[in-house]
Order: C-alpha cells, then structure tokens, then sequence
C-alpha cells in the first residue's frame, strides 16, 4: 500500500506538470515489467521514480500485462505507441516475439531500451543487465554446491520457458557445472513466474527426484514459493532452496532453514538505471552504441559492448548474518 500510495502520488504530481507550461519537456518514460503484482518489480518502480525525482521533467508509467505473456506485453506496446510515449523501458517475457511492436515504437521516434530481461538487438538501443550473466551463472549453482560438499542432485525451477535473463542464466550455469563436482542437474521446470504454479512445480519435483538436494530458482516469485514447499513438505533440512529473490520475501524462509542463502542486485537500483538511461538516449545526451558509457546517475555509468549491451552491477548474498539489515528495504 505505501509503494502504491507513492506511485498515485508521483502520478498526481506529474499530471500536475504535464497540465502547466512544462508540458512540452516533460519526458514520458514507461518502465514496462513482465507482470503487474510482482515484488521485484515493484521495487524497480520506486527506484524509477527515485530517478525522475532527481531528472526533474519526468513521468514514469509503471505498466504490464497480468500475466507473463509476449501477447500482453504487446498489448501495452501498442498502448503506449498510442499515447506517443518518449521511452520504453521493457523487462521482456519474449526476446524475439516482442521485436516487431517494439520496431514499430522506435519507428515513430520512441526510445526503447530493454533492462533485467532482454529483447533482440534490433528490436532495442540497448539492453541494461542487472550483473554479467556469467557471474549470475556462475553464482546460482555455486550457492547449492557450497551447502553440498559431497555433491547431490539439484535442480532448477525457473520463470517461462522463454524468458530471455533465465534461460541465459541457466546457459551460462551449465557451462560451469564441471566446476563443481559431484553436482547433477535433474531437471529444469517453469513456474511461468506464478506463485501457485511454481509450489506445484516444486512439489513435483521433490516427489519425482527423493534424492532431491538443492532446487536452484533464478526468480523473485520461484524462490519463495520452492522455500514455502519444502517447509509444507516437511523437507527444511533435506532441500535446500537457493537462487535469487528478495530480503523482504525470503528473510522468513532463510531463518526456517528452507533457503541457507540466496543472491539478487538491488531492483531498486535497477529500475532507477533503467529510467536514467532511457532519459539521457531520449533526451540526446548519450547515443547507443557499441564502447559508448552512457551516464546512470548515482550508480556511474553503464559501457555496452558491441551488442549495445551493459552491465549494472555484480550480485550480492545474503544469508542468516546479514538478510535482516535489508528486509525492510526491498
């Protein structure tokens, strides 16, 4: 209810603007996420507003579909070329299915750039990574092989089965899994970024695989729920749940014992930096191009290499000793 309040506020405020003689300068920026009601993206909004807060001549429109689809995504698309926005900034569900709606806003002069989940080259000017893949890769199978010295079988619970950051993150993580040995990757299921169908996905698999040690979830809403089936499954002990969430959502979960550690950057940071840098290419103050460092107020600047892509920052455990000190925060 606070983030709401906040959002109704800055909306009231921007409208506000957007009625007075600043009309004309004030750049209409719309943080597009996967789906509406997810905590990680919700805190990315606030961090949006943070930036247009600092930018001055901004309105950020938080929007997505209800569910984790390319057709809703296109839907608010086509929404948002209608109301002749200046900048899309998209956590996409489909990294090629989106491209033709989002060619279509760059043709009539919107900017568009794809953050945390990436579309195709042609289809942005640049794509935001939250960390570098490989890092997060690397991260997401270590945080199970550090808890299981004498290895196990692990599996993997993601969001859809074409959600472009989780299927990059697994990617990289099957490329180091000889680096952690006696570690045997079961199955890979998709909770589609569902509570419900997530725990289901997670009952399933700790009823087809009883050797079952670690269920590795690369998703804010798949975490909590694998954490909250293995505490209903009586199996805190025996399955440890691990990957990327929240503070706030997965602090209960770390001091039951169902997730001993767990990984994400600061999606506040991450919707604020996407917001910076829609603003500086929709205004001219940077161009998208390959060794170009465009400007991401407080968090530096962003380089992007030949695919015009970029990282923001490494991620960061928590575990029991330090998953309080941010709950309250995101």
């Amino acid at each position: 209810m606070k983030f709401l309040n906040k959002l109704l506020a800055a909306t009231a405020v921007a409208a506000v603007c957007m009625a007075g003689p600043a009309q004309a300068e004030t750049k209409r920026i719309a943080l597009v996420v996967k789906a509406l009601g997810i905590g990680f993206f919700e805190a990315a909004a606030e961090g949006a507003q943070e930036a247009a807060a600092e930018l001055g001549d901004v309105e950020v429109i938080y929007t997505g579909p209800t569910d984790t689809t390319a057709e809703g995504q296109i839907e608010v698309i086509n929404a948002l070329i209608a109301q002749k926005v200046d900048a899309i900034a998209i956590s996409a569900n489909d990294t090629d299915a989106l491209v033709p709606a989002l060619k279509k806003a760059m043709q009539r002069g919107i900017t568009v750039i794809s953050w945390d989940s990436g579309v195709a080259a042609e289809g942005r000017q640049l794509h935001l990574n939250p960390s570098s893949n490989p890092l997060i890769g690397n991260m997401i199978i270590k945080l199970a092989a550090d808890h299981l010295p004498d290895g196990g079988d692990v599996a993997v619970l993601s969001a859809s089965a074409t959600a472009t950051n989780q299927n990059i993150w697994i990617e990289e993580m099957t490329k180091v899994q000889d680096n952690y040995p006696g570690i045997n990757v079961v199955a890979t299921v998709y909770g589609d970024d569902l509570a419900d169908k997530s725990y289901r996905e997670a009952q399933g698999l700790m009823q087809t695989y009883p050797d079952l040690k670690a269920i590795i979830a690369p998703t804010s809403v798949g975490i909590v729920a694998a954490a909250q089936a293995v505490s209903d499954a009586e199996k805190v002990g025996q399955v440890n749940v691990t990957g990327l969430g929240l503070p706030s959502e997965m602090a209960g979960h770390v001091h039951s014992g169902a997730s001993k550690s767990f990984a994400i950057w600061n999606p506040i940071d991450l919707g604020y930096s996407a917001t910076v840098l829609a603003y500086n290419l929709a205004t001219g103050v940077a161009e998208a191009k390959a060794g170009a460092e465009i400007p991401m107020g407080r968090m530096g600047t962003l380089t992007l290499d030949d695919n015009s892509e970029g990282a923001m920052a490494d991620p960061f455990v928590y575990d029991a000793s330090n998953v309080d000190d941010f709950k309250d925060i995101f």
